[in-house]
């Protein structure tokens, strides 16, 4: 039991750097990005803090230059998975009894490692196997990982500090204990910081945890997990494996001990899990914890008075960094009749000077999307607007897989307000643009509303206050996260808590308290110091 009540270093959002020429992070990071580029790296899996090598291996492609050749991970087995589930178990007894401060300590060194000496290291990482640029990496590698590790601490504090009030004689206390069994982590190949907060922040709070990363982040994940094994993290704590989907999925949800799902993915993936679990409901010692961020349809609405700069930016900028790839991409407007060639005009002189390439090169703005599914898949959508009379392209429509998966921003204007890329998600560079008639601005609010099943992100821009306070209501359900005057992406952990709901997931906003009581199961305890001797009441006399 710790012998104090000990207060935290200061905590804060950690800086991000700008990777500006001249700067010492420009020549450092590319310095560590050109030393990985010619590595071949070999990645195991993980299980009780030992590396696990079957033999089996897979390519790591850079989606950019799919030629390179930077390393291969081993694939496991069904047998992988039930040694993690067991190891995890065994892990619990230790790991859920450490003291409170201990555990902290292990997830505030991993930060201040990423911080510093391996910040290069992940951020190069990710570069190279996400095809993210310098600047889309730090804010998500470096600094989002980082403030998860930290804010989530602090978190846990102020969750273990709530407790109930006493009346005279009686001591009430409130015990945050982890579940009671293991935490199963999927996590995507988009986010760095997505990927390591999923294991860390159930493991935080005492629980165990398997970890099935994106094969198309196991790079980057390979990192995390040195920075864990680092920074002191008990070995059978977080146990990362590389196993087939399904299979791994139906030992895992068939496990008596599966006590919550911490996921982020698609929304058809989540469904069929919760279909799953909701079928093996009489197997589990308790009712699992269902925890999911999905997909998305995020908007950008604009009034006749708003700025036509800053929609035109915050359509580049939200629908084209990282290439689209982001749960909360703009990947939708609705523009009003007479501001649309206002708008046009900057978004057109705005994209003509983008660039695309690789991630090396910095004056680069996009790379390439993940893998040859996704290229396919986009490139299919594009070619349908082409020949739709519904559609016009008025940017981009390109696109070449020869070295690497490269998809143009692309820019669709549209006649109908329900064709399908204005409905479905696409999750590349493809923003969809659909004009409304000036005087019919409160039904477009409506027809946005109603238009998709998602709730994740959305924008609107407006100088009326009346008008932004009308459409702020109006949209009330259509987004978890709600910007004004911005573009719907760049979500920051303490400052913008992320999720949404509907078809976008259970809304419990990663990067705040809230997520954290998720992964524990309250106990009340309640001391009385003397005890009634006499089983009678004054009302009885």
């Amino acid at each position: 039991m710790p012998k104090g009540m000990f207060a935290l270093p200061p905590i804060d959002n950690e800086p991000i750097k700008s990777y500006a020429p001249g700067s010492p992070e420009r020549e450092s990071l590319q310095s560590t990005y050109d030393t990985m580029w010619n590595e071949t790296w070999d990645i195991p899996m993980v299980i009780n803090g030992k590396e696990v090598r079957t033999g089996n291996t897979q390519r790591v492609l850079p989606p950019h230059d799919h030629q390179q050749n930077v390393g291969s991970y081993h694939l496991g087995t069904n047998e992988h998975v039930t040694e993690s589930i067991e190891t995890a178990l065994k892990a619990r007894a230790r790991w859920s009894s450490m003291s409170a401060q201990n555990r902290a300590a292990i997830f505030l060194k991993a930060a201040d490692l990423i911080a510093g000496p391996y910040r290069d290291r992940i951020n190069a990482a990710t570069m190279i196997a996400q095809s993210k640029t310098a600047f889309q990496t730090e804010i998500d590698a470096a600094c989002e990982l980082i403030d998860f590790l930290r804010f989530n601490v602090k978190y846990m504090y102020e969750i273990y500090q709530d407790q109930p009030s006493s009346s005279d004689g009686i001591w009430n206390r409130l015990e945050y204990r982890p579940l009671e069994g293991f935490i199963f982590a999927i996590s995507p190949f988009n986010f760095t910081a997505i990927a390591g907060n999923l294991p860390a922040s159930a493991a935080l709070l005492g629980n165990v945890v398997v970890w099935k990363p994106s094969f198309h982040q196991i790079y980057s994940a390979h990192v995390i997990m040195e920075v864990f094994q680092e920074a002191g993290l008990p070995d059978g704590v977080i146990n990362m494996i590389f196993t087939d989907p399904q299979e791994t999925a139906d030992l895992v949800f068939a496990h008596p001990d599966f006590a919550g799902i911490h996921f982020t993915g698609s929304t058809r993936v989540f469904k069929n899990i919760w279909k799953t679990i909701g079928n093996n409901i009489d197997k589990y010692k308790t009712y699992p914890r269902i925890v999911g961020e999905t997909g998305g349809k995020d908007f950008v609405w604009m009034y006749k008075e708003a700025n036509a700069l800053a929609v035109a930016t915050a359509l580049n900028r939200g629908a084209f960094e990282f290439q689209g790839q982001k749960c909360s991409a703009a990947s939708r407007a609705y523009i009003p009749r007479s501001r649309w060639e206002d708008v046009k005009g900057h978004l057109v002189d705005q994209l003509s000077t983008v660039t695309m390439g690789s991630p090396r090169d910095f004056s680069n703005f996009m790379t390439a999307v993940i893998h040859e599914a996704s290229f396919d898949k986009l490139a299919a959508y594009i070619d349908r607007a082409k020949d739709s009379n519904e559609c016009e392209i008025v940017f981009g429509g390109n696109y070449d897989k020869s070295k690497g998966y490269f998809i143009e921003p692309t820019v669709i204007l549209t006649r109908n307000p329900h064709y399908e890329t204005m409905e479905e998600e696409l999750f590349g560079p493809v923003l969809t643009i659909y004009l409304y008639e000036d005087s019919e601005w409160e039904a477009s609010l409506q027809l946005l509303d109603e238009t998709s099943i998602y709730a994740l992100t959305g924008a609107i821009f407006s100088d009326d206050r009346y008008v932004v306070e009308r459409a702020t209501k109006a949209l009330e359900n259509a987004a978890g996260n709600f910007y004004v005057n911005d573009k719907p992406t760049g979500a920051v952990v303490n400052q913008q808590p992320f999720g949404g709901a509907r078809a976008s997931g259970t809304n419990d906003k990663a990067g705040s308290k809230l997520n954290l009581l998720r992964w524990c199961s309250p106990r009340m305890v309640k001391e009385t110091f003397v005890s009634p001797t006499d089983y009678t009441y004054p009302f009885m006399t």
